[in-house]
């Protein structure tokens, strides 16, 4: 009697590899669903030559050469450039910001982008990492795995995430996202914006779950601008 031979691996390789383009397909769905830039955002972008994209980066210089530069990781499924006028601010204050266009425009997929970017600018001597949200928690990873290379560490929207000391962290966060508040373990360098949300620190609307802010994001932005330019003079005079 001739037995039949078993069919199973085969039906199981079919099913293995069904699930896998269920899986990828799933994927590029998800991350091709994010926020898009606003129109002011957008606009930015044609203020002139301190404007710069270049690969994956945006350079935003000061209107005199600086030794002082910000790395910036956006928050997840956000499109990069919603957060130029949050950046144009801080560049106006004299420090060039450099935005990370993130793959799939999550920075859980690059979080040590920091390290390319600082080595295409090699006359930087004072280099900080800044990010909004889960961008604020891989920033934040980044610095702590490089300490020596980051001279302070700017989180928006976000936590302290990892071993980086914590009086060389900048923290500002909307009073209505309460999600941070709850994880907060630390007060020094911690500026609540009163009546602020979580996505106002970029300008691509709003964004689900988060509570209507009780400000205009300019003036968020503002308040927001205005912490970090206090804590890089403190961290400059330390």
């Amino acid at each position: 009697m001739v037995k039949k031979k078993k069919r199973w691996p085969k039906r199981l390789l079919l099913g293995t590899l069904l699930l896998l383009v269920l899986l990828t397909d799933g994927f590029f769905w998800y991350v091709s669903d994010y926020y898009r830039a606003e129109d002011l955002a957008v606009s930015v972008l044609s203020q002139g030559d301190n404007i710069v994209q270049q690969d994956n980066l945006t350079i935003l210089s000061p209107s005199t050469p600086s030794d002082t530069a910000l790395i910036f990781y956006p928050g997840a499924k956000v499109e990069a450039i919603a957060y130029l006028p949050l950046l144009d601010q801080i560049r106006r204050t004299g420090v060039t910001c450099i935005l990370v266009d993130m793959p799939f425009h999550m920075a859980i997929f690059d979080s040590d982008a920091a390290q390319d970017v600082m080595e295409q600018f090699p006359d930087v001597e004072h280099w900080y990492l800044a990010g909004h949200s889960m961008g604020g928690a891989m920033a934040s990873q980044f610095a702590s795995q490089h300490p020596q290379q980051v001279d302070g560490l700017i989180l928006l929207g976000a936590y302290l995430y990892g071993d980086y000391p914590v009086e060389q962290t900048l923290t500002v966060y909307g009073s209505l996202n309460q999600s941070v508040e709850d994880k907060l373990d630390y007060s020094e360098n911690v500026v609540e914006i009163q009546g602020g949300n979580h996505a106002q620190f970029g300008n691509y609307g709003p964004q689900k779950g988060d509570p209507p802010a009780t400000i205009s994001s300019q003036e968020q932005q503002k308040q927001t601008v205005t912490a970090i330019q206090d804590f890089l003079e403190r961290n400059r005079k330390s």
